[in-house]
């Protein structure tokens, strides 16, 4: 597939052809990634530079958007606002699919940034943090390209009046004429391939507090599955609010995290999955 600016792609048929015939190996707990480490699946000493590939690995290949955050900084320390739940979060979810699917599955994600063509090799794209978020012009504009020619933007992560508008005002500038709105239950995303009409709060780790023997979550307000579509009605942008899927990946082999939040988790990432690559 070209990467010229201005040329007109979509993504590559076999991908699409590939994941329609998806066969789930029936499961009643897609947590079932538990027994992995990030150390197991990557090795000591990983950097966030280390995922540069030339092109996807497998026919899925996460892509994470790298972004600049209010500070200017894109690199910085060991976990940047853009890469927060890496690598731990891709060893779960990775193996996950790997498991629940027969998807060709990559092992780790492509970090990217947007003004970088190889974006369009890669259908599906991860953000988290995105009430740190800044984006360039530059970014915007193929960012936009991007999602209107078929690619499907997930982010995560991020809570609280402050946050939800650092978020749109990039977001209304990549989409300036498309509006937000909650998910509907009849989507096809919340039943291509699990039924999601659980409404379960997914929340970080941070969030759990625990007494009498019990777990609950403080959150900075109620979770909310929202989303961006184009003319023909198609998802562009599902949105978790409130929300921290990668942290329920993150400590899917963590017994002080609730199993049922790791399970939804692994639900709605999949489900996210096969609808950017059939849609």
């Amino acid at each position: 597939m070209s990467s010229q600016r201005g040329q007109r792609r979509s993504f590559p048929a076999c991908l699409v052809a590939s994941v329609l015939a998806v066969a789930v190996l029936v499961q009643n707990d897609p947590a079932m990634a538990q027994r992995y480490s990030s150390s197991y699946c990557f090795g000591p000493g990983r950097t966030t530079s280390d995922n540069d590939p030339a092109q996807p690995e497998a026919e899925f290949h996460m892509a994470r958007l790298m972004y600049t955050d209010a500070s200017g900084r894109v690199q910085g320390g060991w976990r940047p606002w853009w890469a927060i739940d890496w690598p731990e979060a891709e060893c779960h979810i990775t193996r996950g699919l790997q498991r629940l699917t027969r998807l060709d599955v990559a092992d780790d994600s492509f970090h990217t940034r947007a003004f970088d063509d190889r974006i369009f090799d890669f259908p599906w794209l991860f953000a988290q943090q995105v009430g740190h978020w800044y984006l360039s012009d530059t970014e915007t504009d193929q960012l936009r390209e991007y999602l209107l020619r078929g690619g499907f933007l997930v982010v995560d992560d991020f809570h609280g009046e402050y946050e939800w508008s650092v978020f749109t005002e990039s977001i209304f500038r990549v989409l300036p004429d498309r509006q937000i709105v909650e998910i509907p239950e009849t989507d096809a995303l919340l039943h291509i391939l699990y039924d999601l009409d659980q409404r379960t709060q997914i929340p970080g780790h941070r969030h759990l507090r625990w007494g009498a023997g019990n777990v609950a979550a403080r959150m900075q307000g109620p979770p909310h599955w929202r989303g961006i579509y184009d003319d023909d009605g198609r998802l562009m942008v599902a949105i978790n609010f409130n929300m921290d899927m990668g942290d329920a990946w993150e400590h899917a082999d963590d017994p002080t995290y609730p199993e049922p939040m790791t399970a939804l988790a692994y639900r709605f990432g999949i489900n996210y999955i096969i609808y950017a690559m059939t849609h």
